[in-house]
């Protein structure tokens, strides 16, 4: 493992920190409002930023996205990299890669995930005549359904046609950036198939829904949509022996630790500037054994997120399964996310709660990123799911092994002691 940034890699970083520390100061965010900062984002596509996700791989877009966090910039850059850029270079074939990325690099459109997959939440049917209540939910009407983990991947289909068309019908409470989306990346609840439709396509609907941080999230709610299934020409896709559904979203859990990294390190880095200036008693609250403790504590969780998401991001850029990488970067997102922007706040003392001072906005987005995609409960479940199943795996592919060897062993016997069965099976 080598976590050492290319020269692309830290260019691109550098370019992002001086364009958000420049543009996404207090003053500006605070006039935005919970709105979207469409002048930062203008100048993140014009600065090639966006663009550059494909060639610096996730490495080179988690280092951008600790730039992002330590300013709160209000852009949808993650979800669009993520959903958008990403998945659709990985998984999309050679007409969907032609005909969507252009626009997703220069920023004229912008994608955003209704993820992860929510049992009871949207199904994909086949195009055709429009379906009545009864024919478009066979099994009953759909019973609303709270946050849910992410399952592991089904083998099932689920109807569709041939050619990657079909319509989409359900409602996701949450998805961030909808409001500024133009496509959205919708899993099937059922059988987590990846679907691509427009925001603009008959039967979409959108609905503000605010969030702990102003991310212009909405409810979707889908009734017949038209969409179009991700890579339908899987042979073309990069990773086509990964199943996308879980390859998106371990890529994305993976970018949004880094940004949780970058809100993490912004928190604490206004802590220390604030103890270190603040006088109690005649001397800086900087050199109080308590506060400098809970700082050093938050330094290190900061560092876990950093360097756990690092690996994911290493991983994938190498080719290799990063799912348990993903959820342990998760995890540590969201149980030492919320460590460190309470830390954040505590050592501010009672300016700290003040809704109007920065580090309560970094307080409000790493709450909100501690439970995107997953508590850290539910993670470290769906984490521990995983790695006994691999161990199940491992020790039946132990077992096939020992019995091969058995075999060959009894074998090598029989021919031992009767040398012509052994001229036998060397003639045939």
């Amino acid at each position: 493992m080598d976590f050492t940034p290319t020269p692309e890699q830290t260019a691109a970083s550098e370019l992002a920190a001086e364009i958000f520390g420049d543009l996404s100061t207090p003053e500006r965010l605070a006039d935005r409002g919970g709105d979207t900062d469409t002048a930062l984002w203008k100048e993140l596509c014009t600065a090639g930023l966006s663009g550059a996700v494909t060639e610096t791989g996730l490495l080179g877009l988690v280092l951008m996205l600790e730039e992002q966090g330590r300013t709160t910039a209000q852009v949808p850059f993650a979800a669009s990299c993520v959903y958008g850029l990403l998945a659709i270079g990985a998984h999309g074939d050679t007409d969907q890669r032609a005909r969507l990325l252009p626009a997703l690099r220069d920023g004229t459109a912008i994608a955003t995930g209704a993820f992860p997959a929510r049992p009871g939440g949207v199904r994909a049917w086949p195009e055709g005549p429009r379906r009545t209540e009864g024919d478009r939910r066979p099994d009953g009407p759909r019973k609303e359904e709270g946050p849910r983990k992410a399952e592991r991947p089904r083998r099932a289909e689920g109807p569709r046609r041939a050619d990657g068309k079909g319509r989409l019908t359900g409602s996701v409470p949450v998805v961030p950036w909808l409001r500024e989306a133009t496509h959205v990346l919708v899993p099937d609840g059922v059988t987590q198939t990846l679907w691509l439709l427009r925001t603009d396509a008959p039967g979409v609907r959108r609905d503000p829904v605010e969030t702990t941080a102003p991310w212009s999230a909405g409810r979707l709610t889908l009734d017949d949509a038209p969409a179009e299934r991700l890579g339908p020409d899987a042979s073309t896709a990069q990773q086509s022996t990964t199943h996308p559904y879980a390859d998106v979203l371990a890529t994305a859990r993976t970018a949004f630790a880094g940004l949780q990294a970058g809100v993490c390190a912004g928190a604490l880095a206004r802590a220390v500037s604030h103890t270190a200036t603040r006088e109690q008693f005649g001397r800086p609250l900087s050199t109080n054994q308590g506060v400098l403790l809970r700082a050093a504590d938050a330094y290190m969780d900061t560092e876990a997120i950093r360097l756990t998401a690092y690996e994911a991001a290493w991983r994938r850029d190498a080719d290799l399964d990063a799912g348990e990488q993903a959820l342990t970067a998760a995890w540590w997102a969201a149980e030492a996310g919320t460590r460190v922007v309470h830390t954040g706040q505590h050592l501010h003392g009672g300016i700290g709660a003040d809704l109007d001072h920065p580090v309560h906005r970094h307080f409000l987005w790493g709450r909100q990123l501690a439970a995107y995609l997953g508590s850290g409960a539910e993670v470290l479940e769906e984490l521990g799911e995983l790695l006994t199943s691999r161990d199940a795996r491992n020790a039946q592919d132990a077992q096939d092994a020992r019995n091969a060897r058995d075999v060959r062993n009894a074998r090598d016997v029989r021919n031992a002691r009767d040398p012509q069965n052994r001229q036998e099976e060397g003639t045939t």
